[in-house]
């Protein structure tokens, strides 16, 4: 009824079904949405994008939930979306969304077995089910969770239409964020926050900025901005130049367990590698690309750097552990897959019939990124950087358990880099921060009153933070988006 509806007005303004919600429509309530079928939202901003949407019954049974798909290139890519609505206010509260790595790995990841409303649930996996999570970060916020780029989780494309770099999948965010905002009055001038972990490193930072600078045209032509507030991001890869050191650090020194479990004699090769590998990429990847010679330094150092850890069988995320079920080292990840693989919650979340069955990660997408060598090169920290200076605060935090994109490696870019207050970064000392009722400290965390910049470390936790220590996780966001020093 409410589609008819809309395309009525759009008939009686003289447009085109491809502007069937421009901004001359009223502003609807998302509320308003229905559950039978999807609401198309178009802009005239973006005639290439389109967004589709629908109340779901999917997760969490005490708030709002949404599902759909932004569509791109007249209709031949389709990213698909979760949103659930904030169990507090959800009428005053921040949105947040969330977009895990890879490049190629499904946020449905992070819903199901980190920060979402509901987790799978692996205790009674025969009944294909969830449990509710009493952590989620929706309890401070409205979430939305993005399959991005095409090609990850339900997200597809008609006729195998690509995104290889963060560059090109940024314009798609801004495009669903902004018609999503402009489109449901509740969310005009809410205070937004980007979220992630992993490759969210690389992700968040550029997608950020392409917010902030579409937004300075904004008010220069005087329409509506995005009120960005921060980004958030979870033992992410973001200078490239600190990994290598930082995960000989974790395997052969005592910056992740009280004693090293990385043999003598493969810390020394390491070890003596490590100036070689540095070498390389500064020359190779980072003073003058050059993709051969890029190409050959991650090869170098992959090869005298990483084959001790991926030999020892633990689980490169979460260095307590042994590796177990995928090459992802969770089983979480297989149960989820079948969770949502099963035809009737294909139909409940409204996946389009052309989506492919469910994938926790692409590997496709991973191999077009590192084609483009988007994670080797990019020099994200500057993007970075460029956010602090213009005011953009930006939280960085890690379990101090993981080896793939590890606290020592990020601690080593965060400090050496360069924005206007890297000065009174640099003198602060490291404190202790706690949680109420939990055991223990939860970590360490460096920031000064008032600093739009923070890094926060949690002990025991590995790559994802919120599966290992979820009331620390949700402590620790709540701190951050009410402007509290841990």
């Amino acid at each position: 009824m409410l589609s008819l509806l809309l395309a009525t007005f759009a008939l009686s303004l003289g447009l085109t079904a491809a502007t069937q919600v421009p901004l001359a429509v009223p502003p609807l309530h998302l509320s308003s949405v229905s559950s039978d079928d999807f609401t198309s939202l178009s802009h005239a901003r973006f005639p290439n994008h389109r967004v589709r949407v629908k109340q779901s019954s999917f997760c969490d049974p005490t708030v709002n939930v949404y599902t759909g798909y932004l569509d791109v290139d007249q209709g031949a890519k389709h990213l698909f979306f979760y949103f659930f609505e904030s169990r507090r206010d959800p009428a005053t509260d921040d949105v947040l969304m969330w977009i895990n790595g890879g490049p190629g790995c499904s946020s449905a990841m992070g819903l199901l077995m980190e920060l979402g409303p509901c987790s799978i649930d692996m205790k009674n996996v025969s009944a294909n089910g969830t449990t509710w999570n009493p952590a989620s970060w929706n309890s401070e916020a409205n979430i939305f969770f993005l399959d991005q780029p095409v090609g990850v989780g339900f997200s597809y494309a008609d006729y195998g239409e690509t995104v290889e770099t963060t560059e090109d999948a940024a314009k798609n965010v801004h495009a669903f964020i902004s018609i999503f905002f402009e489109t449901f009055s509740q969310f005009k001038g809410r205070a937004l926050h980007l979220s992630g972990e992993s490759y969210g490193g690389r992700y968040l930072p550029v997608f950020a900025s392409m917010i902030y600078d579409q937004n300075q045209l904004a008010i220069a032509e005087g329409r509506p901005t995005l009120n960005l507030q921060s980004i958030i991001i979870g033992n992410g890869i973001t200078d490239i130049s600190t990994l290598y050191p930082g995960r000989y650090d974790v395997e052969c020194g005592t910056a992740a367990l009280d004693v090293p479990f990385q043999s003598i004699s493969t810390c020394v090769r390491m070890k003596a590698a490590l100036p070689r590998c540095q070498k390389l990429m500064q020359a190779g990847c980072i003073d003058q690309f050059d993709a051969i010679n890029c190409r050959a330094a991650v090869n170098f150092c992959d090869n005298e750097l990483s084959t001790g850890m991926w030999a020892s069988g633990r689980n490169v995320y979460d260095i307590s552990k042994m590796c177990i079920g995928d090459g992802l080292c969770y089983e979480e990840n297989g149960v989820i897959t079948k969770y949502l693989s099963d035809p009737a919650m294909r139909d409940l979340l409204g996946v389009d019939p052309g989506a492919a069955n469910f994938t926790s990660c692409s590997n496709d997408v991973g191999r077009l990124f590192g084609a483009r060598l988007d994670k080797w090169v990019a020099p994200t920290q500057h993007y970075v950087a460029g956010l602090l200076d213009r005011g953009v605060r930006v939280l960085i935090y890690a379990g101090t358990y993981d080896w793939q994109c590890n606290w020592v490696a990020n601690r080593m870019w965060v400090d050496k880099l360069e924005w206007s207050g890297q000065a009174e970064y640099a003198a602060l000392e490291w404190a202790e921060w706690w949680v109420e009722g939990q055991e223990g400290k939860a970590g360490e965390v460096r920031q000064a009153p008032g600093s739009p910049l923070a890094f926060v470390t949690i002990r025991g936790a590995g790559h994802m933070v919120p599966h290992d220590k979820p009331v620390e996780a949700l402590a620790m966001l709540s701190a951050w988006m009410h402007g509290r020093q841990l």
